[in-house]
């Protein structure tokens, strides 16, 4: 069964590296990718475009192609956007056998066991660790022990358990930061080649960002 995976954030722009790694991942899984926008994100500050404005940026950056999609569930949520409620959400919608596969990038899966009922997530989906080739952070010690037994090389072993499992996509590291973004575009340059062309041509995203 193909599998469904989930990239979460802020999208405070969306960029370039968001859509890379999204569809090397898809590519690398044959799997649907669902960009989930977060609306109170629980371990940063909270994001400078209003949700509608996200969502906006984030389908226009989609435009135009199907291995990835908008899911808005975060945004219609009240309180913090845990991952773990998005994962119960969407495993109660897909039913107990189509492969979930969380991807988080290298270091915040070594920050996991900071995550609200961090534990519980391997019940409920796969963890596609994104890793630039060469990374090789350390991992705390009950996070090496929990995974221990669920490492897996084969992006095919995904689909023969729903959930359980983790596995490294090697993704191009392209170093783009939304931070750098936002200052670029609040001291009046413009971020082209970091972001889609369609945020360029949104005023209303543009003036979020510049304090207009």
């Amino acid at each position: 069964m193909r599998p469904l995976a989930l990239l979460g954030g802020t999208f405070d722009p969306i960029h370039n590296a968001h859509l890379r790694v999204a569809w090397e991942a898809a590519e690398c899984l044959d799997a649907e990718v669902r960009l989930v926008p977060a609306q109170v994100p629980p371990h940063r500050d909270p994001p400078v475009a209003s949700a509608s404005q996200r969502v906006a940026a984030v389908r226009a950056a989609l435009a135009g192609q199907h291995r990835l999609t908008l899911d808005t569930r975060e945004l219609e949520r009240a309180g913090p956007s845990w991952t773990i409620d998005t994962l119960i959400e969407l495993r109660a919608e897909v039913g107990p056998q189509r492969p979930l596969v969380l991807l988080v990038g290298a270091d915040a899966f070594a920050g996991l066991p900071g995550w609200h009922r961090w534990s519980e997530l391997f019940a409920h989906a796969h963890i596609g660790v994104l890793t630039r080739p060469g990374h090789g952070g350390v991992l705390p010690t009950e996070l090496r022990t929990r995974i221990a037994s669920r490492r897996a090389s084969d992006p095919a072993s995904l689909r023969e358990t729903p959930c359980g499992r983790v596995l490294p996509i090697m993704v191009t590291p392209l170093d783009i930061s939304a931070t750098r973004i936002r200052e670029l575009l609040a001291a009046g340059h413009e971020p082209r080649y970091l972001v889609p062309d369609a945020l360029l041509a949104d005023p209303a995203l543009l003036a979020a960002y510049r304090g207009g």
